[in-house]
């Protein structure tokens, strides 16, 4: 459990080039979940999300819909990427865009030292470079169709688009200097890039050698200019993996930054090599710590393919929300897919989940056990009686899940702490089945039985919430009050973690209250 230390998580911030798809929210929501479940162990915690808004490729969307570029970036902001955060129930502290005067003038304080400790000269640079990733291309990055549209033409291996081939007098950054470092920092911190299947890519790729970084651009002017020659604009992968620095007062705030850094990053894997190679060589370079965690998770799939507005199978996150509301959303990406690996979406998995897990699981767990206070006790939570072997059991079963889900959690298996909370959901439909409270109900001899097993019951419903809380915020709450939880204990976000799986919290005598389905059976068919 928390120590109380630093946990600053980010996500990757986001190109405006386009509107969010689910993949977007997908990175969203766990990043969303370990910082809920970080804070509400008593940790320091800190989530930052946020855009990408400089570089050729924001240049030429604005242009392609007749707009400037800063107004292109400030209408998608406000009409999509901010909204995404409500749709999908983010509670990020800070919201960060590369167009913030906090961000252009700390990444001009960082380029300017780096310039004056000689980790920055001038040179010339020819070479394949793609649009859409912002990058430029070694040879076998690239393939060459054999048929359809672009045949013969190189394009990108990720946008299957052609690539162009630039030659500018640029900035370089000198990041040869680094290689051993790095391979240091992999060998010293096994756990600075995780999973391990993207660590061990990123170290065989910096094995490979690694060549001086362009970072700036003089064929453009979109971007944020570079300190001693205002003819360029930092390359925006150099200007964009600062954001996680200048929004915790790098080159402002020496208080706030000391208090807040180092980071834990999420990305996708696609973009985990600027994350663990180019970032902590500029750290590295500037003096300042490198990040605890590079986190690179996995695609999500639709017919076999990543997720695309390009390839038409980008889906918004509204097309689910809209049907089966937030929390669905948030329970099914971060139950569904194992974390850190490529994931498949499919309509149809969805609306079973929801239907079995969701809807007859959980949520009619908690109408029973609410219904059946009501109907035999006014209401009211009764005085439980000495346990037996079913109650003690449950009681095991809370405390351990409890136990495994934080453990999963610490190391960013959002899949298995899930799973291993939904144990009491398992656990407890299963004690009420075989203890039959409506029977014992219909004698007086076993009244105190009943009174037990309610109880039980009611305290089981207590620790799940609390353990949901993080990953389904919104029926988790729903369920804090109807319990009578939220006048007794407080609300449900400051109730530890640390102490969900201890037994008796649940005070007998308070009262529940009318509980509506938290999660409502959806009989239509749904299609993509």
């Amino acid at each position: 459990m928390s120590d109380g230390s630093s946990f600053y998580i980010t996500t990757p911030i986001f190109y405006v080039n386009d509107v969010p798809h689910i993949g977007h929210a997908y990175t969203e929501v766990a990043a969303d979940v370990l910082s809920r479940w970080h804070r509400q162990a008593g940790d320091d915690t800190w989530l930052l999300t946020g855009t990408d808004e400089h570089g050729q490729k924001i240049l030429r969307t604005a242009t392609a819909n007749g707009l400037e570029p800063q107004e292109w970036a400030d209408r998608l902001v406000a009409s999509a990427w901010k909204p995404l955060l409500e749709t999908v129930d983010i509670a990020n502290d800070d919201f960060i865009r590369t167009t913030d005067v906090r961000h252009e003038e700390a990444v001009g304080k960082f380029l300017q030292k780096l310039h004056d400790d000689g980790h920055i000269y001038a040179g010339e640079y020819e070479g394949y470079y793609c649009v859409g990733c912002e990058e430029y291309k070694q040879r076998d990055e690239l393939d060459e169709p054999l048929s359809g549209e672009y045949q013969g033409q190189l394009v990108c291996k990720i946008h299957s688009r052609p690539i162009e081939i630039l030659k500018e007098k640029n900035y370089f950054f000198r990041m040869s200097d680094f290689g051993q470092r790095l391979l240091d920092l992999y060998e010293s911190q096994p756990d600075f890039v995780q999973p391990e299947s993207v660590r061990n890519e990123i170290i065989q790729f910096v094995r490979q050698g690694l060549s001086d970084l362009s970072i700036s651009r003089s064929s453009f002017d979109w971007g944020i200019k570079v300190p001693w020659d205002p003819s360029h604009v930092v390359y925006v992968w150099f200007d964009a993996l600062l954001n996680y620095a200048t929004a915790v007062g790098y080159g402002d705030d020496p208080e706030l930054f000391a208090r807040r850094w180092p980071a834990y990053h999420l990305v996708g894997k696609d973009i985990a090599r600027f994350h663990a190679v180019i970032w902590p060589a500029m750290l590295m370079a500037a003096g300042l710590d490198v990040p605890h965690k590079v986190f690179g998770h996995g695609w999500l799939l639709v017919g076999g393919e990543k997720m695309s507005k390009s390839k038409l199978t980008g889906i918004a996150p509204s097309q689910i929300t809209d049907t089966f509301g937030s929390d669905a959303f948030r329970y099914y990406f971060m139950r569904a897919i194992s974390f850190g690996q490529d994931g498949s979406f499919s309509w149809e998995d969805l609306s079973a989940r929801y239907q079995a897990e969701l809807a007859n699981g959980f949520g009619n767990l908690a109408s029973r056990v609410i219904a059946m206070l009501q109907r035999y006790f006014d209401g009211e939570i009764p005085v439980s009686g000495e346990p037996n072997e079913a109650d003690l059991e449950v009681r095991t079963v809370v405390a351990d899940a409890a136990t495994n889900a934080d453990a999963a959690i610490e190391r960013f298996a959002i899949h298995e702490g899930v799973a291993a909370v939904w144990t009491i959901v398992d656990e407890l439909n299963g004690y009420i089945t075989e203890q039959e409270p409506w029977v014992l109900a219909k004698d007086e001899a076993t009244r105190e039985r009943l009174k037990t097993v309610l109880a039980t019951t009611a305290e089981g419903l207590r620790a799940l919430a609390v353990l949901l809380s993080p990953v389904i915020p919104k029926a988790a709450g729903t369920l804090w009050a109807a319990l009578g939880a939220q006048d007794a204990l407080g609300d449900i976000t400051a109730q530890p973690l640390r102490d969900a799986g201890r037994w008796g919290q649940l005070p007998a005598g308070i009262r529940v209250s009318q509980l509506d389905a938290l999660f409502p059976r959806i009989e239509a068919a749904v299609a993509s």
